[in-house]
């Protein structure tokens, strides 16, 4: 029998805490800034409402009906795209290995917040004495024991959660994890906006600017936002919705899901820049003198603002950094389920030796990244894995969905026949025209300035790294997730799992 969400809240809470990571509290505010302000919110809504919730409700039907993995889901449907099952649970299994190195890193940083071990210069204490960076990427160097460390501890908790199974482990995390989050985070929005100078930084954010939406990188921008932060084509949403009982409502969780975190974005948006606004007040210069986003603005930014509070700076800086471990680990244990339940169907073994194999494994390679040379390997891991396997996957999924085995009339009779929201037309001219051009767009985009080398740096590379850097450690880890996935596509399935399709209700 197929393991189960003890309840709807159970499973809303799972995956509202996989949507909900780091990049919401890092990625968004930034990019909401830079694209328009407030102005930005109209293409990021309309892209979250013909993309984001659209794509959410076409995966959690899919684990839902066809009752398994992603491959497993992606076999039932149709024999001859298992492959991009396995394509999404491989980017998971690369994500989660330097994934959890961030979370690591948040944990030290928890601690050296309360007496602010970081001194008067957070960058080189960052790069130099904390991650003790080399001048050249590509050394892998020896291991960093401040980093080391946290990230045993990372993976202890990870995998000690999924070793306990969905009702028991995932959901309950979950049900730890997301409450206490949330508190956490409104503490610190509550702090943040009543510091000096919060409402410059607040207007900053909010002052619209509506002649960004009329340019078409604006709202590219924005379905990025929307398509890199709800855990789509990772595999996840697929699997988690596999655990759902058989008439559970797929719609109405979908717009939850994706409202709730836009919702949080929203909130970490306002955290933010009303801490940014405080630390341009302090240094006297204008808000986006400060801004940052990505690893600059969690730990060089924010420690520099902490070391400005006026009153327990400790403890404000613990629970920011408390609120980006909750926020990883909530996204980690879902990310590396992917590949825990895909083995375990594939080889047709317990959850406990899956866990033990698979998630051994990936904390085995995350040790590259807790060695000195790890931020470089990380940073180039992290784009060509999300820019050629998360974002060119989900492209691949919804054509292939959508035109080449035509399944979304499947999709919506099974949707409707459970769900309170009906499904009607939008729904396929969402999936089946914007969503495919969108993401075509954004492709060819990201090919041509990849391949023409069209970045502004030295060596015309991304962060101006050296070609053999990037083909090793970038495109080859693309390519990884790609081969290993079609690899696995050949190895047949233990136990004929994939053979109890169930049959389709067209």
């Amino acid at each position: 029998m197929r393991e189960q969400w003890g309840t709807r809240a159970g499973f809303i809470m799972a995956a509202v805490g996989s949507a909900v990571g780091l990049g919401n509290i890092w990625r968004f505010p930034a990019t909401a800034y830079e694209n328009g302000g407030g102005a930005f919110f109209i293409p990021y809504l309309f892209a979250l409402l013909t993309a984001g919730i659209p794509l959410l409700i076409m995966e959690f039907t899919i684990g839902q009906k066809y009752r398994g993995s992603a491959p497993l889901s992606f076999s039932r449907m149709n024999k001859k795209v298992e492959w991009i099952g396995w394509w999404a649970v491989f980017i998971s299994f690369v994500i989660s290995t330097y994934y959890s190195v961030i979370i690591a890193w948040a944990i030290s940083y928890s601690i050296f917040s309360l007496n602010q071990s970081w001194g008067a210069d957070t960058e080189a204490f960052l790069f130099g004495e904390y991650l003790q960076l080399p001048d050249a990427p590509g050394q892998i160097g020896t291991m960093v024991p401040s980093v080391l460390i946290p990230l045993v501890i990372v993976w202890a908790v990870a995998l000690g959660v999924l070793f306990k199974g969905v009702k028991k482990g995932i959901e309950m995390a979950n049900r730890i994890f997301i409450p206490t989050l949330i508190v956490i985070f409104l503490i610190i929005v509550v702090r943040a906006v009543t510091l000096p100078g919060a409402a410059q930084g607040l207007q900053a954010f909010f002052e619209p600017n509506f002649d960004a939406i009329t340019s078409g990188e604006v709202w590219v921008a924005a379905y990025g936002q929307i398509f890199f932060s709800l855990s789509i084509a990772f595999a996840i949403m697929i699997t988690y919705s596999s655990y759902l009982p058989k008439k559970a409502d797929i719609t109405n969780n979908a717009f939850i899901t994706g409202f709730g975190n836009s919702s949080f974005e929203l909130l970490a948006g306002i955290g933010v820049f009303a801490a940014l606004g405080f630390m341009a007040a302090q240094s006297g210069v204008g808000v986006e003198e400060v801004v940052a986003g990505g690893v600059g603005l969690a730990f060089v930014v924010f420690p520099q603002i902490i070391s400005e509070f006026p009153a327990l700076s400790g403890l404000f800086g613990f629970l920011f950094f408390a609120s980006l471990v909750l926020a990883g680990l909530s996204s980690l244990i879902s990310i590396s389920e992917t590949y825990v339940k895909a083995v375990a169907e594939k080889f047709n073994i317990s959850r406990q030796k899956s866990v033990t194999t698979a998630g051994g494994l990936a904390a085995l390679v995350s040790l590259i990244y807790a060695t000195d040379g790890g931020l470089y390997f990380l940073d180039a891991a992290d784009y060509f894995i999300n820019q050629f396997g998360v974002a060119l996957v989900g492209l691949i999924e919804v054509v292939t969905i959508a035109w080449l085995i035509r399944k979304l009339g499947v999709l919506q009779n099974h949707a409707n026949g459970i769900s309170d929201i009906r499904l009607g037309m939008w729904w396929k001219v969402c999936l089946g025209v914007i969503t495919p051009l969108v993401l075509g767009y954004m492709m060819f985009d990201l090919f041509k300035q990849n391949l023409l080398r069209e970045f502004d740096t030295p060596t015309g590379n991304y962060e101006g790294y050296s070609d053999a850097f990037i083909n090793y450690g970038g495109w080859a880890v693309a390519a990884f997730a790609l081969a290993a996935g079609i690899i696995f596509t050949l190895i047949r399935w233990k136990g004929g799992k994939a053979e109890t399709k169930e049959a389709d209700n067209s």
